[in-house]
């Protein structure tokens, strides 16, 4: 089933200038494709007109052709396209229709008046397809963010659709649910013959199997199509801000010349001993460096439980304690009890057992207001944090709540909205922003109230790299400089690795870990007891054979950071007058 866009533009109602400008792409049938591109470059845009959404339900104006199996989709009614199109949304709880997971499956069949005879077992095999058949019976919203991504998938492969189009996958589960979800939708291509097209931020992680073609967009328009590894071998990603596989990125820092005649899109088939002379003359003329860290102890938490339904332990006697000034990650898989975390801390939930103290002081004895004078929490879906309609007074909330004067709102406002990005939005509304942006407006809401301790939920989640390297070194400065304590709740490896100097691991509600950064990662055995997986930097100095992973890691990150801060240099905050 051919995909063909022909000299094809999409301006939004809403929008002065079109969104998608010119584009002329072929996608043949049974062929794997990838779109990447920087938040805001249309790549989901072309999700939508590609599933009907555009022109059905978002309005605009389109020019030029898009045809489906040679059939021009200006024809086509919204049951067309759900006939010959499956979507996988970033947000699978906005899909979710049933009670339970085996009527969420079945919704597509009874909306075609499927009999039960037939119904029940195509349900059962559609659910062992992705490993959900034990869980027919359970409420969606008990899932993990995982299951929930499979339920989707399953949702849309009952239905028999010849092309199957992913938004984001990945972005809300943990490294080793995102690595099998990959394998699932690899094996799914290879056995049916169905054309899939997935648009995501983590190029890295969906090249863990092999893809025919990356298609690179900016600005609306397709700035590359090219296979995986002459993408590698080009400057292209570096050029337009997306995040290159760590491995590649450490070879080309150590000055290594690279050619797309290599497997360089599989670490595994790449020839890289032909390397480890300029890998160990780089390594040794590199100086690692750790960050200094107060003594003093800001948010001390110890024997904390919690349980949601008084059977089973979310969280599990967990102590811990944070300097101030430290920059920590905790880590666990979806459902381990992360996210409990930052509830009890908020106040939103009262622990069962144990105590939160910051400074010395329990946090049972404040409000939930006066807790939110010390500390700041962004969540992982922007959407839950979001009240007002206008961005500019998004951000000015938290300043109006504590009674400040409009001058010093608009002055601490525009300044915040500049340092995340977002100062030629700030007469927008907030509907008129990808995900990815309302996620930078939601971190700007809680920055502008200059927290102690500032939390971050999943920070990466929906986000391109150049505007997270952006904001997380933005991040990083106030944490230099002002001291500020930075805990941050993440999936994302790439970003713990870089940024954070110690990792509380949590499975399964218990502490499994709480040691340095680049300890935890160089351990496959405790990282897979918490469904977190290696990085390709640890893979690397494996296949080098480097005397220390730890130390050749540690090396890498202070580069990194070097080049971050050189690379996105966001506009200086009056950092001494605020300290």
């Amino acid at each position: 089933m051919t995909i063909e866009f022909s000299n094809f533009s999409f301006r939004y109602e809403s929008l002065d200038k079109p969104t998608l400008k010119h584009i002329n792409l072929r996608i043949e049938k049974g062929e794997k494709i990838v779109i990447i591109g920087p938040s805001g470059s249309g790549k989901s845009t072309l999700g939508q007109c590609l599933n009907g959404l555009i022109p059905h339900a978002i309005k605009g104006e389109c020019s030029g052709t898009l045809s489906i199996a040679g059939k021009e989709t200006n024809n086509l009614e919204m049951h067309d396209y759900t006939e010959q199109v499956g979507t996988v949304l970033q947000d699978t709880d906005s899909q979710f229709v049933g009670l339970s997971v085996g009527e969420d499956i079945a919704f597509a069949l009874e909306n075609q008046l499927t009999s039960n005879i037939e119904m029940y077992p195509l349900v059962r095999s559609t659910a062992k397809m992705v490993e959900l058949e034990a869980l027919l019976d359970k409420a969606p919203n008990d899932l993990s963010g995982g299951q929930k991504q499979r339920v989707s998938l399953a949702g849309i492969l009952v239905d028999d659709v010849d092309i199957l189009l992913f938004d984001e996958p990945l972005a809300a589960l943990d490294p080793k649910t995102g690595k099998r979800t990959i394998e699932i939708i690899d094996d799914l291509h290879r056995e049916s013959g169905k054309t899939v097209v997935i648009i995501e931020h983590r190029l890295e992680d969906v090249l863990h199997r092999p893809v025919d073609r990356v298609i690179l967009m900016e600005q609306g328009s397709i700035v590359a199509d090219l296979t995986p590894d002459e993408l590698l071998a080009s400057p292209l990603l570096e050029q337009h801000g997306i995040r290159e596989p760590l491995y590649i990125s450490a070879l080309k820092a150590a000055g290594c010349s690279l050619s797309n005649s290599q497997s360089l899109s599989n670490l595994n088939q790449f020839d890289v001993i032909r390397y480890k002379e300029q890998i160990l003359h780089w390594d040794e003329k590199s100086t690692a460096s750790l960050p200094f860290v107060s003594d003093k102890t800001l948010l001390d938490i110890r024997g904390l439980s919690y349980s949601y339904d008084g059977e089973k332990n979310a969280l599990e006697y967990i102590s811990f304690d944070v300097k101030r000034g430290e920059f920590v990650a905790i880590l666990g898989k979806n459902g381990s009890g992360k996210s409990t975390i930052t509830k009890l801390i908020m106040g939103v939930l009262e622990p069962d057992a144990g105590t939160i103290s910051i400074e010395g002081q329990d946090l049972s004895e404040l409000t939930i207001f006066e807790r939110s004078q010390k500390v700041g929490v962004v969540m992982q879906n922007p959407n839950h944090m979001i009240s007002h309609h206008m961005i500019f007074d998004e951000v000015a909330f938290g300043l109006r709540n504590r009674g400040l004067d409009e001058t010093t709102i608009k002055e601490k406002v525009l300044s915040t909205l500049e340092l995340c990005g977002l100062h030629k939005y700030r007469n927008w509304p907030v509907e008129a922003l990808s995900y990815g942006q309302k996620k930078r407006v939601t971190i700007a809401s809680i920055l502008v109230l200059e927290p102690e301790l500032l939390i971050l939920d999943e920070p990466t989640a929906g986000q391109d790299y150049r505007n997270y390297t952006s904001m997380l070194s933005f991040i990083q400065e106030l944490n230099d400089k002002l001291g500020i304590t930075v805990l941050i709740i993440s999936h994302d490896m790439h970003l713990v690795l870089e940024y954070t100097t110690r990792s509380i691991v949590i499975s399964d509600s218990k502490l499994l870990a709480n040691q340095a950064t680049t300890d935890v990662f160089t351990q496959p055995e405790l990282l897979s007891k918490a469904n977190l997986t290696t990085t390709s930097l640890y893979e690397l100095a494996n296949r080098l054979n480097l005397d220390s992973a730890q130390a050749f890691m540690q090396k890498y990150i202070t580069h990194e950071r070097k080049s971050d801060a050189e690379r996105t240099q966001p506009p200086a905050m009056n950092l001494e007058a605020q300290a």
